[in-house]
């Protein structure tokens, strides 16, 4: 019996962002998991090998709502096949003011300018550290998505980027690059084709060097925007091939947030509901240039089974979520699995 919806409607009456801090508060505590584990069926269903990793299903909460890696034991026992936290940044950010998260329910959607807040890259090694002690049968895959700190010009932005990589890659199994968030000024600018291939090929040979020597090599994606166009995608497409990225994620929150028709603008990114078939097409369009030869890791939009498979079907390996999971609560994976 799924009593979220009933208690969702009193938590809608907070402030989103206080009510973001209070489920964490509660997911990080020792007793979570085995609550968690109550609530939520084992589901059924084919386990994914993906890279040298396996994911028991294809659902993985996406960066954002665990950004400083707290709750990792209570996602693992909600049943998400994977985890990504993040963003992480070099130094501790506190993010940009509030209010700076939305809700609109009538559209199950979200509207963010969170601006990157987290913990840093000290404090959330330690925490990943701690969870990578646990045997592997007992861990879940879990991802980092990294970032650049607020005031790093774009030129150096390879820099804070390879310094998470330095400092975490011990304690993860994959790293997202992260260069489409609306939050953080400029950034979206590094998807750009020259800026682009300037910032990965950095990256790329600082991943390589990591991963030398040793048998428990990390993968290395990025992040793009739903906002590009076709001729965009295509060079985002070319340039993960010739940089030798491991994967691309598809897609991040849109600048366009027309279906809410708001009187007035909002800063930030609009997700949920309304950017399923930007997100969709966009990764229908990699897969075809990409011809299979890296994976994506569908996002945007997901609500239903039939989303997850509408992503699959257009070329997607595995599907994060996050705004649904606001929506729908603890079941999701349960809810959004055949």
């Amino acid at each position: 019996m799924n009593l979220y919806p009933l208690l969702r409607d009193q938590l809608f009456r907070l402030d989103a962002e206080a009510v973001h801090h209070l489920a964490l508060h509660c997911l990080k505590s020792p007793v979570a998991p085995a609550l968690c584990s109550i609530i939520t069926d084992k589901p059924r269903c084919q386990s994914i090998k993906l890279w040298d990793l396996q994911f028991s299903n294809p659902i993985g909460l996406a960066a954002g709502f665990d950004k400083n890696a707290e709750a990792i034991p209570a996602w693992q026992s909600m049943r998400f096949g994977f985890v990504e936290v993040g963003t992480v940044t070099p130094k501790p950010q506190v993010g940009n003011p509030r209010p700076r998260v939305r809700r609109f329910p009538q559209h199950q959607a979200l509207v963010n300018s969170m601006g990157f807040p987290n913990d840093g890259l000290e404090l959330i090694a330690r925490r990943l550290q701690h969870y990578r002690r646990l045997p592997a049968a007992r861990r879940i895959p879990v991802g980092v998505n990294i970032g650049k700190a607020k005031q790093t010009s774009l030129e150096a932005a390879h820099q804070d980027y390879c310094q998470c990589l330095r400092g975490l890659h011990a304690f993860a199994d994959y790293f997202v690059v992260n260069i489409s968030s609306p939050n953080t000024p400029n950034l979206r600018q590094l998807q750009n084709e020259s800026e682009l291939r300037r910032l990965l090929l950095p990256i790329r040979k600082e991943m390589d060097a990591l991963n030398s020597g040793t048998t428990d090599k990390k993968q290395l994606l990025f992040k793009i925007a739903p906002d590009l166009d076709e001729k965009q995608i295509e060079k985002v497409a070319q340039l993960g091939l010739e940089t030798g990225m491991d994967g691309i994620v598809a897609t991040n929150t849109t600048l366009d947030h027309s279906p809410l028709q708001l009187d007035q603008p909002l800063p930030g990114g609009l997700s949920g509901h309304p950017l399923r078939e930007k997100s969709t097409a966009i990764i229908r369009l990699l897969s075809s240039h990409l011809g299979g030869r890296i994976p994506i890791i569908g996002c945007g939009g997901v609500f239903t089974s039939d989303d997850v498979k509408e992503k699959m079907d257009a070329g997607a390996t595995l599907v994060q979520i996050y705004t649904s999971f606001v929506y729908l609560g603890p079941r999701s994976v349960n809810l959004l699995l055949p």
